[in-house]
């Protein structure tokens, strides 16, 4: 086939790319200029967006020997993953960018300019796998596992992904690389969020909303028992960082149970009051069978990296419902719920949804 290489300047994509040539792909590899100021991007160990990593991915595009293209797409990771990651934090829930980017920027934007340019697929260095069947499983290396991100993928997208990682665990992608000759075999792994160049997730929302005095409120008792300079700062679960005027009753640490724009409050209470058993959920994506008529009982995954738990999911319409079989803790309004089918040659994502409740 045609491919289109998304190279992102790291190990994953490198290998990818260069295994897609071997498959016998006529490959081309493009790199997305995301940054409409690199230099406000993450750079080195953390970056993926960045004139550094763009170099990276050039190098490694010359050592396999193929066509190699920058495509500017800063305006629409700007508004579609930046600003929308934004207005989630301003509207009490918590977003995950790195899903929002697949979702828009590299399975949608990139795969339709694809397409028009007449690319039979694209070609990504995530960890997972995608077998004939085109089911999405898990990755082989489940530390890695990727699915999660991958799972907002519609069908139609999927038909048109390749993911050659998936049967490899990132030490052999790291051993092929360097067997390969690629400068970027030892280059370390890109983390938190690439737009937020000093990882002041805080300060970085507090530039762009401004500050919103509100108050802290105990939920066993309804005092007021702080104060925040934004309800956006926090997040469900959250411990660190709150700075309680005082302390609880029984002495135990507190953690954010809610976060009510409305009202600009952010809840408190003890751990047992993160425990959830039912999950709400909005804009269903079903690929990993036929959308079920009735409530399927499978496993799943409420966060990137986040432990698995028996439920049973149902959808009605453009809403999902999942029943857990216990109780998890600090699931967050603006994350996916995923679903998954256990399965031996490796766990089937089934779908996934917004979580909203």
């Amino acid at each position: 086939m045609r491919v289109l290489a998304a190279m992102s300047g790291g190990v994953d994509s490198a290998v990818a790319a260069a295994r897609a040539v071997a498959a016998g792909h006529d490959v081309t590899g493009v790199h997305l200029a995301l940054a409409r100021n690199p230099q406000t991007y993450r750079t080195g160990a953390r970056g993926c967006c960045t004139l550094e990593d763009s170099r990276d991915a050039r190098r490694a595009a010359d050592v396999i020997g193929i066509p190699f293209y920058v495509w500017d797409m800063a305006d629409r990771f700007h508004e579609d993953v930046v600003d929308d990651f934004v207005a989630e934090y301003a509207a009490g829930r918590t977003p995950n960018p790195c899903l929002r980017c697949n979702e828009k920027i590299k399975f949608a934007a990139v795969l339709d300019r694809a397409v028009a340019l007449g690319f039979d697929a694209v070609v990504t260095g995530h960890h997972a796998r995608l077998g004939a069947d085109g089911l999405l499983r898990r990755s082989v290396d489940v530390a890695k596992d990727q699915s999660y991100v991958l799972a907002v993928l519609t069908r139609e997208q999927l038909d048109r992904s390749i993911f050659p990682l998936g049967d490899s665990t990132k030490a052999q992608v790291r051993e092929e690389a360097a067997e390969r000759g690629l400068a970027v075999a030892d280059k370390p792994d890109s983390h938190d969020i690439c737009f937020i160049a000093d990882g002041d997730t805080r300060g970085f929302l507090a530039g762009r909303l401004g500050e919103a005095p509100g108050d802290v409120v105990d939920a066993s008792t309804g005092a007021v028992v702080g104060s925040h300079s934004g309800a956006y700062a926090y997040t469900v679960g959250q411990r660190r960082g709150l700075h309680l005027d005082r302390p609880a009753a029984d002495g135990r640490p507190r953690y954010v149970l809610s976060i009510t724009p409305k009202t600009n409050t952010v809840t408190v209470g003890p751990a047992e009051a993160l425990e959830v058993s039912e999950v709400r959920a909005v804009r269903p994506v079903w690929t990993g069978s036929a959308r079920p008529d009735a409530p399927v009982e499978c496993e799943v995954q409420l966060r990137a990296h986040g432990a698995v738990v028996p439920a049973t999911v149902a959808l009605d319409g453009d809403r999902l419902h999942a029943e857990l079989r216990r109780p998890v803790r600090g699931v967050a309004a603006g994350q996916a719920v995923v679903a998954y089918r256990p399965d031996p040659a490796g766990d089937v994502v089934l779908g996934s949804a917004t979580i909203t409740g």
